[in-house]
């Protein structure tokens, strides 16, 4: 697959090291004399290492390359530091990810009737990450799913969001204000439509004017798309109140 990954120029790299504790996942180390990548599946392609080269040896460059793997990150570094993937979840890697944005899929369960939660009302998100530039559009908890795609705001204004609009859905949050790539958006929009072929789009909004490209988004994305799926828009008021719920 094409993806961003680090690119080291060794007629410009000295063997400093200096990149070396800038990569978190240890992709780079230092072979005779010189960075070396240790392997495609440990670079996450985000270039946090080529800061700290003081020869201007490393840039990223997208190329073919092995997707980065968060599972062998973690078997390679979790030993070395006595720690251990969770358990409760599953991680899957995701091209182009630090393990901060890689895939995941929680294992829900069910509120056991008259058991009180320790922790509050329990979350209905089932997975991880939900910010739309992080997501792979066709994972596999997108497939075949409700899909909800909501505002920043929403989930801080509307104080039932989880039990109301995210129970059983798959989520991507997005602001249409404040975002770069809209363009982008569209297309991982369409991706959810013909590749992961999802059964049903809401896009819940806040009232305010600037949100309401967050539908346009959608709606683009639905034009281009080879399939069809019902579109329906949530709005919320700033006081958390649902102005309107109908079907596009």
């Amino acid at each position: 697959m094409k993806r961003k990954i680090i690119k080291i120029d060794e007629e410009k790299c000295t063997g400093c090291g200096l990149c070396v504790p800038g990569c978190a996942e240890e992709a780079i180390k230092i072979i005779d004399g010189k960075a070396k990548l240790v392997s495609d599946v440990f670079c996450d392609g985000l270039g946090a290492c080529i800061g700290e080269c003081p020869e201007g040896a490393l840039t990223l460059e997208e190329r073919d390359a092995d997707p980065f793997d968060v599972n062998k990150v973690q078997e390679a570094i979790a030993p070395k530091k006595g720690q251990a993937v969770p358990q409760n979840l599953h991680v899957m890697g995701g091209a182009g990810s630090c393990p901060g944005s890689a895939h995941a899929v929680f294992e829900r369960k069910d509120q056991v009737p008259g058991k009180a939660q320790t922790s509050g009302q329990p979350s209905e998100l089932t997975h991880w990450p939900v910010q739309l530039h992080l997501i792979n559009p066709a994972a596999d908890f997108f497939r075949g799913k409700d899909v909800v795609l909501a505002a920043d705001c929403v989930a801080f204004a509307l104080g039932d969001f989880h039990e109301r609009f995210l129970k059983g859905k798959s989520l991507a949050i997005a602001c249409p204000k404040l975002d770069e790539g809209l363009d982008e958006y569209v297309e991982k929009i369409r991706r959810m439509v013909d590749e992961a072929r999802i059964n049903t789009l809401t896009v819940v909004t806040m009232q305010v004017p600037c949100c309401r490209g967050l539908m346009q988004i959608a709606q683009a994305a639905l034009q281009k798309s080879t399939r069809k799926v019902p579109l329906k828009s949530v709005v919320i008021s700033i006081q958390g109140d649902v102005l309107s719920e109908e079907w596009v």
